[in-house]
């Protein structure tokens, strides 16, 4: 989810709310503003994967693994 979206809900909205409807809701934030403090404390807010724009598909790929792989 990006944190920032012009006219609309912003990703740490979007994020309560689905974890409010379901506590196991796994989201990953995104944003182009580096220096966040939601991106620096991700977890935190809710977060369960956090990956920097811009960013290559592989990098993309490899956050959403490690979000949705069970637990070990």
């Amino acid at each position: 989810m990006d944190l920032t979206v012009p006219g609309g809900m912003g990703g740490h909205e979007t994020a309560q709310r689905l974890l409010a409807l379901d506590p196991q809701v796994r989201t990953v934030v995104s944003s182009g503003y580096s220096n966040d403090p939601i991106l620096a404390d991700f977890r935190r807010y809710g977060f369960a994967g956090v990956i920097a724009k811009p960013y290559q598909m592989a990098e993309l790929g490899r956050v959403l693994e490690e979000v949705i792989a069970p637990s070990r």
